[in-house]
């Protein structure tokens, strides 16, 4: 998938999150890079062949004080790597759509101060009929 491509289905994904919420969102920026760094990959403690679809950098909305964005303020990031979406989606299209929205969704649940047990516990909720 070209990264033209790749990036329209990130903006699609975004304007899935419902707009009450979309309009809280603050100062995150929302990236797309191939692959996790090297960094990122020992900071989150990835071995082998371990991957990341997603990655939320910041300080979740639900901790920032009064004093938060008073003078310069690097803005949060989320950051989707594409690589290991279109691994995971095999290729096919609709999966890559489907998989970048979800990881959309999960990011901003953490920017929303959630943590890894509530997020997957919500996704799974939300995958229930």
């Amino acid at each position: 998938m070209t990264r033209e491509a790749f990036d329209k289905l990130v903006q699609e994904g975004f304007l899935l999150i419902p707009e009450k919420f979309r309009e809280r969102i603050q100062n995150v920026a929302l990236l797309v890079e191939d692959n996790p760094s090297e960094e990122v990959r020992i900071r989150e403690g990835l071995v082998g062949d371990e991957t990341l679809l997603g990655l939320y950098q910041g300080i979740p909305n639900t901790v920032r004080g009064d004093s938060y964005g008073i003078g310069p303020t690097v803005p949060d990031t989320i950051t989707l790597f594409k690589l290991p979406i279109e691994e995971a989606a095999g290729g096919a299209p609709e999966e890559v759509r489907k998989i970048v929205a979800e990881t959309i969704w999960h990011e901003y649940a953490h920017y929303f101060g959630m943590d890894e047990e509530e997020v997957r516990f919500r996704e799974e909720k939300r995958a229930r009929p």
